[in-house]
């Protein structure tokens, strides 16, 4: 299957002038960009110059992005990883990638459905689970809510009514 690649940013758009871009951020904010020196951009590989905080999001160059133009020719572009590179995780941390595609069951092993998102509003993440019934319900990743055992998410189907 190979190595997954990670979605981090979005650009948003052109930056001034000179090549810059705007980021619309997944992650921890533009300092969790600085560790990759290359991102890629729909398969094509991007190496980072600089990144900073900046607009609600971050702003950040790449070598060979030196007018506005070629800036802008990126927007909507994902910006994205492999998986291997992320730095390793903590007990009980996890990669956002790594919950989506995960079966959902209640505490009796019955299929609830999959996850097919993860949302974050403030107030901590949020499962979004395709029902067996195409439906999709929001739940809280919370414990004793939604819990994360075995590599598939055990969930009270309470709270996916």
């Amino acid at each position: 299957m190979g190595d997954p690649e990670v979605t981090l940013a979005a650009v948003a758009g052109a930056h001034g002038i000179g090549g810059e871009v705007r980021l619309k951020l997944f992650g921890e904010g533009a300092d969790s960009l600085k560790r990759h020196k290359r991102l890629f951009a729909g398969g094509r590989p991007l190496e980072l110059v600089s990144v900073r905080a900046g607009g609600g999001g971050a702003v950040a160059r790449f070598r060979g992005i030196d007018d506005r133009n070629a800036a802008e020719a990126l927007r909507g572009q994902l910006l994205t990883v492999p998986r291997s590179e992320l730095p390793p995780l903590g007990e009980g941390e996890y990669y956002h990638a790594d919950l989506i595609g995960l079966a959902c069951f209640d505490e009796a092993g019955e299929p609830l459905g999959t996850v097919v998102a993860v949302e974050n509003f403030g107030a901590g993440d949020i499962l979004e689970i395709e029902r067996p019934d195409g439906k999709r319900a929001m739940i809280p990743f919370r414990d004793g809510i939604a819990d994360l055992r075995g590599g598939r998410i055990v969930a009270d189907p309470v709270f996916l009514a």
